[in-house]
């Protein structure tokens, strides 16, 4: 039997970017569960940009992470000890115990996966909070209509490739932002975009008008700062911006000055957050959707893979960057 336990704490708060000196490793004795609780061995821990906004210590929708706790995340894995009678050893499951090994959950905080019908690891990107953001984001806020064109950033990401590929399936025209050559080819042949623009290549507005002739009726927002001020300038009246994520701006010290926010007014704009919080009484209905595009080939998913919960930090920081290819997971075991 297993007694000790690993973990990643926040060892500090980021000054900027993300360092592996903002983490701590350590080693404590694995939980025993109590009436009603689970002891959980993760298998798989999911690394998402929102991570670095719970770094800081200021307000927003969730509380930060307080320092020297358990970094937060999403995890897979399989029960090992259950004192509730609705799990068992050997179950697999959705939990929230972050960066560790092991945890102990309240059982009515865990959640049943079938590995039978996706890898575990599914549950942490397209059939899980990734895709239910792209499914609510999209359907809900962006409402994309039949020819219409559809623009989405960080588009090899988990969201940005679910989001576009469902506007695809809305028969819209859809063109990705992504940086280098490689990610915009997997974007247009792998997942079907009608174009992708490389924000590297230096001349994003002009590339961004040849690809979006009509304009843009739709922009899923994943990344901000400079992408977002672009596309402002190319919104139509009446448009819809789904702002998903600022990644540009996590790791920012000053917040970035918008120069196009005219357009909001000029083409009235509607401009609105999207947190998948908001959603929750309804995943089931984005879950069914999304099991069933992907069981008939109809959405296509990649993951980027770290192994050993001690390159998590490693992992982060290379999301933060852009670095990842698709969903961004750690393999604990």
């Amino acid at each position: 039997m297993i007694t000790m336990n690993k973990q990643v704490l926040l060892a500090s708060r980021p000054q900027g970017p993300v360092t592996e000196q903002n983490f701590k490793v350590v080693e404590a004795p694995v939980g025993t569960p109590g009436a009603g609780e689970v002891l959980v061995r993760n298998e798989w821990l999911s690394l998402d940009p929102y991570m670095r906004g719970r770094m800081n210590d200021a307000k927003s929708y969730v509380p930060p992470a307080q320092i020297g706790d358990v970094m937060v995340g999403q995890t897979t894995g399989e029960v090992v000890e259950s004192r509730d009678a609705n799990f068992q050893p050997g179950d697999k499951v959705l939990t929230h115990l972050g960066w560790q090994l092991y945890g102990v959950a309240k059982a009515n905080e865990l959640t049943k996966i079938d590995i039978k019908r996706a890898p575990a690891s599914y549950y942490l990107g397209v059939l899980g909070m990734p895709g239910i953001t792209a499914w609510f984001g999209l359907l809900e806020i962006g409402q994309p209509k039949s020819g219409e064109t559809v623009v989405v950033s960080a588009a090899s990401g988990a969201v940005g490739s679910v989001a576009g590929q469902l506007a695809k399936m809305k028969d819209c025209r859809v063109v990705g932002i992504a940086g280098g050559p490689a990610k915009c080819e997997y974007v247009v042949q792998e997942l079907g975009f009608d174009a992708c623009v490389d924000y590297k290549a230096g001349n994003l507005l002009q590339d961004l008008r040849d690809q979006c002739p009509k304009g843009a009726d739709v922009d899923f927002e994943n990344v901000g700062g400079v992408i977002l001020d672009t596309m402002l300038r190319v919104m139509n009246p009446f448009s819809r911006i789904v702002v998903c994520g600022l990644i540009a701006e996590y790791n920012a010290t000053e917040p970035y000055g918008y120069k196009a926010l005219r357009s909001v007014l000029v083409n009235r704009i509607k401009m609105q957050g999207m947190i998948v919080f908001d959603w929750k009484k309804r995943y089931g209905e984005a879950l069914k959707g999304l099991g069933t595009y992907l069981a008939e080939g109809k959405l296509k998913y990649r993951e980027s893979v770290v192994h050993g919960l001690d390159n998590a930090p490693k992992g982060l920081i290379a999301l933060l960057k852009g670095e990842n290819f698709g969903k961004q997971l750690v393999k604990l075991v």
